[in-house]
């Protein structure tokens, strides 16, 4: 998101490693949103509106994997939720990939599918009854209540310690969880990564505060710290999906926790984006709709596949953008509180 008091620089919400959602829809906005800019008799401006190659960035990601992998006859299985409410969003990446590299076939599995229908094979290659899978594609288990029993626990093991490729594997589930991200962003952490003075430098930048609030001098420091000010930051939890956050002036009940559970949460720096002015569309809404301020935050989808010790692929692959009132704290789309969006691209002296 852009943050106004620095000058509009660009600052680091978060970054998603798993369950990464909405490339598929993403890219099907940008043609719609032509077609109504031209009805309305502004063909000159669709230069202005980039192209988003999301979906096939994505997926072309997921065969790169199963090309190396190099088993012709193996899948490339989705892990979903027992409910998928987004389904289409998924059916975009199955759908592409079938009908890109229809020698390609796509399974979709819940974590109890998997654990009744799993097990490993003599070099420890992942089966689903006589099905070898090359590549894992995680839209489900990042969060607590996806895993209802032992026996998803189990499956998410099975496939840890398989061949499979996983998108993403533990290493990278865990490095998008907050408290992760909170440690990243110290400078002495950077420099493990990093070897350019000036390039931490500048990946210092695109970080906001990020403040631990561990039992410990610095993190008794930072809980204080929110209890002055809590208007200035938002409290995180080790939590994905969206709706978890607390802000504000609510963040001084929610600290209202024993130190140990506290040390679960991170306090992070509140962005103010600048405001822009456009219609929100929603069911039940006004009629006509009218206009109404509005924020949004940009997310650039990447693939980089690798191991411990080589990088193999490592790409930008499109973008998403999600707008929101900006009197709403969440963005979630899901959760009914944004909608998917596409940038439109002006100079800085531009009127629009």
């Amino acid at each position: 998101m852009a943050h106004v008091s620095e000058g509009c620089a660009i600052k680091q919400v978060e970054i998603n490693t798993v369950a990464s959602s909405f490339a598929g829809i993403a890219t099907q906005l940008v043609p719609q949103q032509k077609f109504v800019l031209s009805e309305l008799g502004h063909a000159d401006k669709l230069h202005n509106m980039p192209n988003n190659k999301a979906l096939s960035g994505l997926c072309d990601g997921m065969v790169k994997a199963w090309d190396i992998y190099a088993k012709p006859k193996a899948v490339i299985l989705f892990i979903i939720e027992d409910v998928s409410y987004n389904i289409c969003d998924q059916r975009f990446h199955e759908f592409y990939i079938r009908e890109t590299y229809p020698h390609i076939k796509v399974l979709r599995r819940t974590l109890t599918e998997v654990h009744r229908e799993g097990k490993l094979g003599l070099a420890k290659e992942l089966l689903l009854g006589t099905q070898e899978v090359a590549v894992i594609y995680f839209r489900a288990g990042y969060e607590p209540g996806h895993y209802h029993s032992q026996a998803e626990w189990d499956a998410r093991y099975l496939m840890e310690t398989s061949l499979a490729i996983k998108c993403p594997s533990i290493h990278y589930h865990l490095a998008g969880t907050k408290k992760v991200q909170q440690a990243l962003a110290q400078p002495a952490v950077l420099e493990r990564f990093i070897n350019d003075p000036e390039e931490i430098k500048a990946v210092g930048k695109i970080f906001t505060g990020l403040y631990s609030l561990d039992d410990n001098e610095a993190g008794n420091a930072s809980y204080e710290m929110a209890l002055r000010t809590p208007e200035r930051f938002v409290l995180k939890p080790q939590r994905e999906g969206g709706g978890n956050n607390v802000y504000g002036v609510d963040i001084p009940d929610a600290l209202k926790m024993s130190r140990v559970e506290r040390s679960a949460w991170i306090l992070m720096d509140l962005i103010h984006p600048p405001l822009t002015k456009g219609y929100m569309v929603r069911p039940g809404g006004d009629m006509p709709p009218q206009i109404v301020d509005m924020v949004s935050e940009l997310g650039i989808f990447g693939v980089v596949i690798g191991d411990a010790e080589h990088i193999v692929h490592n790409y930008q692959a499109g973008h998403m953008l999600r707008t929101k009132l900006s009197t709403a704290n969440e963005g979630g789309v899901a959760a009914g509180l944004g909608a998917l969006d596409s940038p439109y691209l002006i100079d800085s002296d531009e009127e629009y």
